[in-house]
């Protein structure tokens, strides 16, 4: 997970626009933001951004 995902997670979840274990939702703000490297890691790694949401361990780059 690089620094730019783990910034455009956070900008979400502060905006409070949504649960953030509603992961289509997200998925559909980020793309909305033009936060696509986030978009991209959903499609590819939901298992490790869940883990991400409840331990604030990041998988290494």
């Amino acid at each position: 997970m690089t620094e730019t995902v783990k910034t455009q997670i956070e900008a979400i979840r502060r905006s409070g626009e949504t649960n953030m274990l509603d992961v289509n939702m997200v998925q559909w703000i980020a793309n909305r933001e033009n936060y696509f490297e986030l978009v991209i890691y959903l499609e590819e790694h939901r298992k490790e951004y869940v883990n991400y949401l409840f331990t604030g361990e990041a998988p290494a780059e």
